[in-house]
Parts: structure tokens; sequence; C-alpha cells
């Protein structure tokens, strides 16, 4: 099929906005948990398992929904995983009933898996090879525009016209995103030859490298995340949490960028030069964390560092895959919620019985392993060569 740059643009356009409305689903309940909490009659720490809730609902069906639609037309697929999010989402706004609710989240849950293991192959189908890193690139760059922009507009009209009102404004988006899908995202079919066992996919050299590195990298992450107000509270920074996180989305936009300029030349390089910043960025944090400056220059590479690593990682795993590139990518995918789950708890831990302070020094010992295994997977995996 030939198509102009302009239609595999939009078509671009329309998954990057399907990653966005994938992130913001899951975090929108961070920004909005006092009104969530009192609307449902919970406390703030029930409320807040709607985000644990989504998470496990990806995690539990991403791997088995990627093997029962293998055959399915994606484009099929990608409308209803969007059409997922319209209802969850409607149901939440509506529900005044906390078991209803979070039903609906794991509803949601189950819709990203769909999702989230379709947007890096679909968007590389829409590109020729030379640039399909580059458009991966664009459709992961939902993820920090929904972190630096649509959850704080989310908690903004979460405050102004209450929580229920943010989700119907994200159903409102599911829909007409829906509408944009079905009238500029081109078709592409499923598997047509015969299907890879996802347990097989793990002896595809090079696949269980990057499984390993987005594990250990997530986690890493996740930890520090999570609980990033608090250790800003610890370095005396509690009152400027939002100008933090909103100096990490600048940067992750920054670093999406150059890992998409650069990704069909020189992914191998890109993820270590992502890990080294991340961990230089965790250093400071836990050496110099006296004074604004420094927090802010190493939340600045901390952004840098890891704005790029989903595209990276997502690259990384369709080219190992081969034919069997959607199972690594649902693989990939159940990996990244297990650990986002799994750094939440552990930060939880690492706080109680450590203090803030050791959230840097966690993520610094993390990312020693992970760069090792990149450096080590040259063949394949992280290859010299694209």
């Amino acid at each position: 099929m030939t198509t102009t740059a302009r239609p595999v643009r939009t078509a671009l356009l329309a998954l990057t906005t399907a990653a966005f409305v994938t992130v913001l689903t899951e975090a929108l309940p961070a920004g909005v948990l006092p009104g969530m909490s009192a609307g449902l009659g919970v406390g703030e720490s029930a409320a807040g398992q709607a985000v644990t809730v989504y998470a496990l609902g990806t995690a539990l069906t991403a791997i088995p929904l990627a093997a029962a639609t293998a055959r399915w037309p994606r484009k099929r697929l990608l409308l209803a995983g969007v059409a997922g999010f319209a209802v969850a989402n409607t149901v939440t706004a509506l529900s005044a009933a906390y078991p209803l609710t979070m039903v609906a989240r794991f509803v949601a849950g189950v819709a990203a898996g769909v999702v989230w293991a379709l947007l890096a192959g679909y968007a590389r189908r829409l590109a020729p090879p030379e640039s399909q890193g580059r458009a991966i690139a664009i459709v992961m760059a939902g993820i920090p525009l929904a972190l630096s922009l649509g959850i704080p507009a989310g908690t903004f009209l979460g405050g102004l016209l209450g929580w229920r009102s943010a989700f119907g404004v994200m159903s409102a988006i599911a829909v007409v995103l829906l509408a944009w899908i079905a009238a500029a995202v081109p078709n592409q079919p499923g598997r047509t030859s015969g299907r890879v066992p996802v347990l097989r996919t793990l002896a595809v050299p090079g696949v269980v490298p990057v499984l390993a590195v987005t594990l250990v990298f997530v986690l890493a992450h996740t930890v520090l995340y999570t609980y990033v107000a608090a250790f800003l509270g610890h370095a005396g920074m509690g009152d400027a949490v939002d100008v933090v996180l909103l100096v990490f989305g600048v940067a992750s936009m920054a670093g999406i960028w150059v890992v998409g300029a650069r990704i069909d030349r020189a992914l191998r390089t890109l993820t270590v030069l992502s890990t080294i910043l991340v961990a230089v960025a965790a250093t400071i944090l836990a050496t110099a964390a006296s004074s604004p400056a420094p927090v802010y220059a190493a939340v600045a590479l901390w952004g840098l560092g890891w704005g790029g690593v989903p595209t990276l990682l997502q690259t990384a795993a369709g080219n190992a895959g081969g034919d069997a590139a959607d199972n690594a990518q649902a693989m990939l995918v159940t990996l990244w919620n297990a650990a986002m789950a799994a750094g939440g708890v552990l930060g939880g831990v690492l706080l109680d019985a450590a203090g803030p302070a050791s959230f840097p020094w966690t993520l610094l010992g993390l990312l020693l392993p992970v760069l090792a295994v990149v450096l080590g997977a040259r063949r394949s995996g992280f290859p010299k060569r694209s």
C-alpha cells in the first residue's frame, strides 16, 4: 500500500492520541483522589486502588488477549480497545458505588493492554523500514504529553467542575478518537501464518534481554517517580512538586525528540546514554539534593534520559521479536505494568524502612544491572547495528 506522508502523519497522530488517552486514564485518579474518595464514600487509600486495579487489568490480560486476537484485523482491535476506554470512563464518571467503579477501572486496564500491545507494531507497519523507530517515537510522545500536560489539566478540571467531569471529558475524547481512527488510520491485517506460542517467544534471541531491561528499568524509575513528592519534601522542596514535574515533562519531550531523530541508526547507543543520564540524575539526587539548583538539574537529566525509554524498548522488542513481535510487545506491556505495581510497593517499603533519601540510591543500584544487560546484548536485543 502506497501512502503519502500527510496521511501517514495523521494516522500516527491518532495513535499518539491513543497513547495519551491510555496514560491519562491510568493516572487521572491520582490527580483527583480527594474528590474521588469523597464521592465514593471511601478513604483515599481505597480510592487510590483505582490505579492498582487498572494496572492489574493490563498485566493479567495483555498476553492472553494478544494471543486470542492475533488474527483479528488490527484496526478493529484498536477500535475495540478505545471503545473500552469510552465505556469504562463513562461508567467511572457516573458510578456512585465503589465496587462498580473498580470493575470499570479493571475494564479500562484490559483496554489498555489491548491498545499498548498494538501501538508500536501499528506504527512500524505505517512507516517505511528506515523510519520505523521514528514512527514509534511519534506515537510514544503521547506518554510525556499525558504526564506533563494531561494530568495537570485533568486535575485542574476536577477541582473546578468535580472529578466526575474529568472522567466525562476523557470519555468524550475517546469517542472523538474512535471517529478519528475510523477515518484516518488504515487497516492492517492480523497474523495470517501460524501463531508463535507465547512461551516460545522467550527463546527468540534478544527477547529476554529486552524484557529484563524493561522490568528493572521501569521498576527503578517507578520507585522514585511514585514517591517524588515525599522525596522533595525531604529535600525541603515540598511546595515545588508541580514545577519539578513540569521540568521532568518538558525534558522528557526533549528526550523523545532526540530518540525519534536517531533511533533508526543508533538504538543501542541511545539506550546506553538514556541509562547513564538517569544514573547521573540519581547520583546528583542522592548526594546533592540540599538546594533547589542541583535538584532541578537532576530532574532535567532524569526526564531527558527517561523520555525516550518507552520508544527504545518498544522498538527493541519489535526488532528482536521478528515474527513473534506481537507476543514480545504483549510481554513487554505485562512486565511494564507489573514493574509499576512492584515499584509502588517497593517504594512504600523503603519509605517506611529507610526514608525518602533511599529512593535515588535504589534507582542507581537498579540501573547498574540494566546497563550491564544492554552492554552485553550486543548481538541481539540491543545490537550494534539497527
